[in-house]
């Protein structure tokens, strides 16, 4: 898929490759959504969008994270 590279630069954070099943269970639906985005639209404001997708998933696996290892 060829993406500005603003937008190629935030789609590689979607990545769950990483993470261990149960955490990549989570993450998995967020990196579907951030390449459906990133090939109907671009500009600033998908740029944006992306952005506080990151953030949300990011927040998503940390409250998947097992109490104790929470920080």
């Amino acid at each position: 898929m060829a993406v500005h590279p603003s937008t190629a630069a935030i789609l590689r954070y979607f990545d769950y490759s990483h993470l261990p099943p149960d955490l990549a269970a989570v993450s998995e639906p967020f990196c579907v959504l951030a390449r459906d985005l990133a090939r109907r639209f671009d500009g600033p404001e998908l740029t944006a969008g992306l952005r506080k997708l990151l953030e949300a998933k990011d927040c998503m696996v940390r409250a998947a994270l097992p109490k104790e290892d929470r920080t």
